[in-house]
């Protein structure tokens, strides 16, 4: 028997790829984005509660009625804006689950769909797996990635569906702005263009900057999906808990491809998220906690030859190696790890043509010695 690939052109994430060869050579694993540290013991606390409290079933398509009503009271009360729990908040099991259902809730075949790069992995899979067709924005270190919204407005045609935000970037640890979403607002007004907005590290954000979610303008947030997570915010990747905020209507396309791709959502985890998320300090204090981590690993490569802008939000922080060597950076990243004990990623993945800028993301959520390890290793090239 003979199988024809869906994705003939896809391999192994890179994501696994640096993380095996770290493990490989015994090298410090600055490339995959999880922490290296534990999570509150409260929260553990509160999942072996809701375990021996024997809620271990199925929860509800949606999430149980606790976590949804606790996310719709923290959106509102940071950002004003409201969301029925029951028709419009939906836990799901992890952010990229919600990715994919957002984006196959409404890209059909033929559908154009603009993304804005470097990007995360998965969006471009998700996009031609359900028919559609990527149209890409190439964002470039030369002004610190930011969005030239002129250039977006020149991609948007007739069979635009879909534009894809990731605010705090991954890679990039950059930021949007108040004045993005104004100029944002503008292009899709009186279109039927939708937006799936990936804010992962919305409480991992620094330096006084604010978190302009689209959900903010009210041209946009009628017509956008939020996909959230709670693995970044509570240093807990392996559990996979996540969300969804659209307008009902939004909500009731998301939640038929939801149903089946997971149906439910680990449901002990859900209660223990539900309780924890009580106390906003809980979620408030990781910005802190976050750009403590950012400015300890930038200080411990303050002496190398590598050039950077400080991360505004993420826990990535991107470093220009031009001053050090010519070669592509998957070569350079492979090599460190190999040579000096210390992985990257390599930034031309998350582009479609591979751009090669001479640039590494190195992940800093990781504890105080494996940053000064990695730092002095990293100051000696």
């Amino acid at each position: 028997m003979q199988l024809q690939s869906k994705q003939p052109h896809i391999g192994t994430t890179i994501f696994t790829v640096m993380s095996k060869l770290a493990n490989d050579h015994g090298a410090l694993n600055l490339s995959q984005g999880f922490p290296n540290f534990e999570c509150s013991s409260k929260l553990i606390e509160l999942v072996e509660k809701y375990l021996r409290k024997g809620m271990n079933q199925y929860a509800p398509l949606s999430g149980i009625q606790p976590l949804r009503e606790i996310i719709a009271q923290k959106t509102s009360e940071l950002y004003g804006i409201s969301y029925h729990p029951d028709q419009e908040v939906t836990i799901v099991s992890g952010a990229t689950e919600a990715l994919y259902a957002a984006i196959t809730a409404v890209v059909q075949t033929g559908d154009e769909v603009i993304l804005l790069e470097p990007n995360y992995d998965s969006y471009e899979p998700a996009v031609r797996l359900n028919g559609g067709i990527p149209v890409y924005v190439t964002l470039t270190p030369e002004n610190n990635y930011q969005i030239d919204w002129s250039v977006v407005k020149a991609k948007i045609t007739e069979k635009t569906k879909l534009i894809l935000l990731n605010t705090p970037h991954n890679p990039t640890g950059t930021v949007m702005s108040k004045d993005d979403l104004e100029q944002l607002a503008a292009i899709v007004k009186d279109t039927n263009i939708f937006i799936v907005s990936d804010e992962v590290y919305e409480h991992i954000i620094f330096d006084g900057h604010n978190h302009w979610s689209p959900i903010r303008h009210p041209e946009l947030q009628k017509r956008t999906f939020v996909c959230g997570s709670f693995g970044k915010t509570f240093h807990v990747t392996g559990w996979k808990v996540g969300y969804c905020l659209a307008p009902q209507q939004l909500s009731e396309e998301f939640r038929k491809v939801h149903q089946w791709l997971t149906f439910s959502t680990v449901t002990p985890i859900q209660y223990a998220l539900a309780e924890f998320l009580q106390e906003p300090d809980n979620y408030l204090s990781v910005s802190k906690f976050y750009q403590e981590k950012r400015d300890k690993f930038i200080s411990c490569i303050q002496g190398s030859r590598f050039e950077w802008t400080p991360a505004s939000g993420s826990f990535f922080q991107c470093v220009n190696y031009a001053n050090i060597t010519d070669e592509n950076d998957l070569a350079l990243a492979q090599r460190l790890t190999k040579e000096i004990g210390v992985a990257s990623i390599p930034v031309s993945v998350f582009y479609h043509q591979k751009n090669d800028y001479k640039i590494l993301r190195f992940c800093f959520a990781k504890d105080d010695q494996t940053l000064e390890i990695a730092g002095e290793r990293l100051s000696k090239l």
